[in-house]
């Protein structure tokens, strides 16, 4: 099947002509049908496997002009980054359409983007929490919404995003069609449906966990952390292959950590994002490592998500993935349009239990390859690793004091002395020797 037995208007496939997309994925040609009825969506598909484009083709092919300034379509995602990569992919499909599209989301200026909006806009791109700033501010008005997609609903649930979600619900327009795309079906996002969503059709492109046919999956087993450190290094100075790179670490301290021995040995090649980092700072990474100044990037599962950059050759997985969603997630950013990818983990003994959990999730085993032969086997142990010694604390009980009377020393003459009350008449006899009488009065 090709773009063009689907049914597209000329502008639109003007626009995937000039970017050299004939074929459409999977998801793409199952979604655009379903979304052309008129039916809610509820759309399963992995990182990597064109969703972007499948629910913006059906809903720009049905946007029509308006003199509205409000927006006709509201896409929400959980990242700044997905915002900044669904405007540039709206901008992308619409140059021959005289179409609006805005990207918001927090951390910058609100009032630049209330002046923004406020001047008109088709396509509204927005994060759930600057999203509900602008609606309360009355930026834009929400009854002109026809269209509402949520992508990645699954990590914007676990980015604690569920209320100001509910809240953007309860203000949209009860007729309007929604789509719905996550990675996987939790129970909360169950629960979104059940309650927002008007019997949506599933679309599915592969079944949760299923591994990606264009990426080739290994693990290397290693001993410790500063051993991961070294075949990290190893690796990226001995494979030329490696020339677009995704190391994916566990924490941002870790990614800092990394980062500061790696840019040591590969000056000026690497970069690194996390949620600390300034957008700045995030947006200049990605689009240095776009443009091939960056052989890698370390970052973190989160702010990964809205890294969409084509022929990332490797990711690496520093640290296995404590949830196995993430692994699909993490993978499925190289292998992407139909070229071949690598994904590389490094698997202690304590994360072996996790990748076991990884691969009952796809049903397939990652082929464990040997240590190369000239890996420097680091003897240095963190924190974590060196092993913790659990000595018993006998708790020693003491004699119990004796009870103490009063001092036994006998106490001065003059600290002896008591106090007893003396009549007058027993003075006056200590005093004269004898009774003393007033005389008569005269």
């Amino acid at each position: 099947m090709i773009f063009s037995d689907l049914n597209l208007n000329s502008p639109l496939l003007r626009a995937l002509d000039d970017l050299g997309i004939t074929q459409p994925t999977t998801i793409q040609h199952r979604v655009f049908p379903v979304v052309m009825s008129g039916r809610d969506v509820c759309g399963i598909a992995q990182t990597g496997t064109g969703k972007t484009f499948a629910y913006l083709l059906p809903c720009l092919r049905q946007w029509k002009y308006s003199k509205q300034k409000d927006p006709q379509i509201l896409i929400v995602v959980p990242t700044r980054e997905l915002v900044a990569q669904v405007v540039k992919s709206v901008k992308a499909l619409t140059p021959y359409v005289s179409l609006t599209v805005v990207g918001v989301y927090g951390g910058v200026n609100i009032n630049t983007q209330k002046l923004e909006v406020e001047q008109g806009v088709d396509v509204l791109v927005a994060t759930p929490g600057r999203l509900y700033d602008l609606a309360m501010s009355g930026a834009f008005k929400t009854k002109t919404i026809k269209k509402l997609v949520i992508d990645e609903v699954d990590e914007m649930l676990n980015l604690g995003f569920r209320t100001q979600l509910k809240n953007i619900l309860d203000l949209l327009p009860p007729k309007r069609q929604n789509l719905m795309f996550s990675a996987t079906i939790t129970e909360d996002v169950e629960a979104l449906i059940d309650t927002y969503f008007n019997d949506p059709v599933r679309v599915e492109a592969a079944p949760t966990g299923t591994p990606l046919e264009n990426i080739i999956q290994t693990g290397y087993e290693v001993p410790n952390f500063y051993t991961k450190v070294n075949l990290l290094e190893l690796l990226l100075s001995e494979d030329q292959t490696m020339t677009k790179v995704l190391v994916f670490a566990a924490t941002k301290n870790l990614a800092d950590q990394l980062y500061e021995q790696l840019e040591t040995k590969f000056p000026g090649t690497a970069g690194v994002i996390h949620s600390n980092k300034e957008q700045n700072h995030r947006f200049n990474t990605v689009k240095q490592f776009h443009e091939g100044n960056y052989r890698f990037i370390i970052a973190t599962d989160i702010v990964a998500r809205g890294i969409d950059i084509a022929e990332v050759t490797h990711v690496i997985n520093f640290d296995t993935p404590e949830v196995p969603e993430n692994y699909i997630h993490r993978i499925g950013r190289t292998g992407r349009a139909d070229k071949k990818g690598i994904a590389i983990t490094f698997i202690t003994e304590k994360e072996k239990p996790l990748l076991a959990n990884i691969e009952a999730l796809m049903k397939f085993q990652v082929p464990i390859r040997p240590l190369p032969a000239n890996l420097e086997i680091s003897a240095v142990l963190t924190e974590d690793e060196q092993p913790k010694v659990f000595m018993k604390i006998i708790q020693v009980k003491l004699p119990k004091k004796e009870e103490s009377g009063p001092s036994f020393h006998e106490k001065s003459a003059k600290n002896s002395k008591v106090n007893n009350k003396v009549s007058r008449k027993d003075k006056m006899m200590m005093k004269y020797g004898k009774p003393y009488k007033k005389g008569k009065k005269k």
